[in-house]
Formats: structure tokens, C-alpha cells, sequence
């Protein structure tokens, strides 16, 4: 029976890493050819197997992480990750479950978990997830203030686009990502001259300010998350230099040890 340590060995080394990018983005160039419905009715026989095949290769990998890990597989986020990839294919995708079918696709997110750079920049991005939620807060406070105030004052100029506060909080959105907000601005500003102060105002705030807020915040996580992998690095390097140097402590014993030896082997006997 094949130890534990040697299948962890391999399905960690470089080589098999390799070969599992190279299926999962063979997978992504099979299930975009299943798009098209020429080549679909060509070739859809060979797509099906293939994705069938590339979709045996990841459960395959899925259980020999399980019986490498056993239940240390489960603490590593990244294995639940593929498992729920994974396991989303492996539902009967017939009757009610016709739409899971669209969601094969998924299994390309495994490259996320595979590649160690991704990996990283998604750790970044989770680990700014508390001062993006407060930054997400604050813009929805603007966007609420902004949308009263349109309401009272726009209200009764453009009741399609300001009529309550519902549709003025869509309309602000709308204005806050850029799409169309000058024609919505002109209607307005030809019965009220002076309200470009409040949409000059509202989009230097929420889209300017805000979305600085945003990327200052995921910048920060991912320079945190550089920073631990940095240290972590440090000590791995630390940990192997230490290891070195008691070995070689040993080694200067060992040989401090012969030297006595040999000196007492050739001392003239008194």
C-alpha cells in the first residue's frame, strides 16, 4: 500500500502542480468551444468526453489530497475550495438541476487555488474585506443623504429619474458609475441653472474619494498579506539555517572526536 507521505509528495511537487493547470485551462478552452453551437454539433461528442475526462482528473486529485491529509484536509481553505468547485460538476445536471450545467465553468476558479501568485492577490483582496464593508457603509450613507436631498429637490423637475426615493437612489447610482449622468444633469439644469453644484459635488465624493478609499484599503490588505508571506519566508529560511548549523556543530564534534582519537592512537606509551 503506497504511504501517505509519498502520495503528499506527489500531488505537491511542481511537476504535478504543472500538469494540473494544464487541465484545468485545457477544460476552460473545451467548455468555451461548447459555446459555440457549430462546433458543438460537430464535435460535442469529443467536448463531452474530454470535459468528462478532465473532470475525472480533478476528483482523482481531490482523493488523493484526501487520503494524503485525511482530515488536515479540511483546514486548508484552498482544499474546500475544489471540493465545492469540484463537487458543484458532479451534481446530475438533469430536471431542476438543468442550470448547474452553466456552472461547470467554475472549475476554471481552480487556477485561483493552483497558482501561488492568485492565490496571494485573493488573500489580499479577503483580508481587506473589514475596511471594504466600512467603505461600502459610508458610500451607501452618501448615496442615502444624496438621494433625500435630489428627491426634495429635483423631485418635481424630472419625476422619472428623481420622482421618490427609490428611483433617486438608481438614478444617483447610475450617476455615481458615470453612465449618462451629463443628459440627466442638462434636463435638470435647464429649469434649475444651478444644480451642477450638486452633481459636481456628488461625484467627486462618491466616485472620486470612495473609490481612492477602495483601493487604498485592498492596496493595504494585499501589503499586509506581502508582509506575512515575507515573514513567513524568513522563518522557513531561519528554521533551514538553524538546521544547517546544528548539523554542522555536529559534524565539527564528530570530527574534534576522531582528532582526539587519532592523537591517542599514535601518543607514544609512556
Amino acid at each position: 500500500m503506497i504511504s501517505r507521505d509519498r502520495v503528499a509528495a506527489f500531488v505537491e511537487h511542481r511537476r504535478f502542480q504543472n500538469f494540473i493547470i494544464s487541465v484545468i485551462v485545457f477544460n476552460a478552452v473545451t467548455l468555451g468551444l461548447e459555446t459555440s453551437t457549430r462546433i458543438l454539433a460537430e464535435y460535442g461528442g469529443l467536448l463531452h468526453t474530454l470535459d468528462y475526462l478532465a473532470l475525472s482528473i480533478f476528483v482523482l486529485e481531490l482523493l488523493a489530497k484526501f487520503y494524503a491529509y485525511r482530515h488536515r484536509f479540511f483546514t486548508d481553505p484552498w482544499n474546500v475550495f475544489d471540493l465545492l468547485v469540484v463537487g458543484i460538476a458532479l451534481v446530475p445536471a438533469t430536471g431542476p438541476f438543468a442550470v448547474l450545467r452553466a456552472l461547470r465553468v467554475l472549475r476554471v476558479l481552480r487556477l485561483i487555488s493552483v497558482v501561488p501568485s492568485m492565490r496571494k492577490v485573493v488573500s489580499g483582496l479577503l483580508a481587506a474585506i473589514p475596511g471594504m464593508a466600512s467603505i461600502a457603509a459610508l458610500l451607501a450613507l452618501i448615496i442615502f443623504v444624496a438621494g433625500v436631498m435630489a428627491t426634495k429637490l429635483f423631485g418635481g423637475i424630472s419625476a422619472e429619474n428623481f420622482g421618490d426615493l427609490g428611483t433617486s437612489l438608481f438614478t444617483l447610482f447610475q450617476v455615481m458609475t458615470g453612465e449618462a449622468w451629463p443628459d440627466i444633469a442638462k434636463e435638470i439644469m435647464e429649469q434649475a441653472p444651478m444644480a451642477w453644484i450638486f452633481f459636481v459635488i456628488y461625484i467627486l465624493v462618491s466616485s472620486f474619494a470612495v473609490l481612492n478609499l477602495f483601493i487604498a484599503v485592498v492596496v493595504s490588505g494585499m501589503e499586509d498579506q506581502l508582509r506575512d508571506d515575507i515573514r513567513e519566508e524568513e522563518a522557513k529560511q531561519t528554521e533551514a539555517q538553524a538546521a544547517a548549523n546544528l548539523e554542522i556543530l555536529g559534524e565539527l564534534r564528530e570530527l574534534r572526536a576522531e582528532v582526539a582519537r587519532l592523537r591517542e592512537a599514535t601518543a607514544p606509551h609512556r
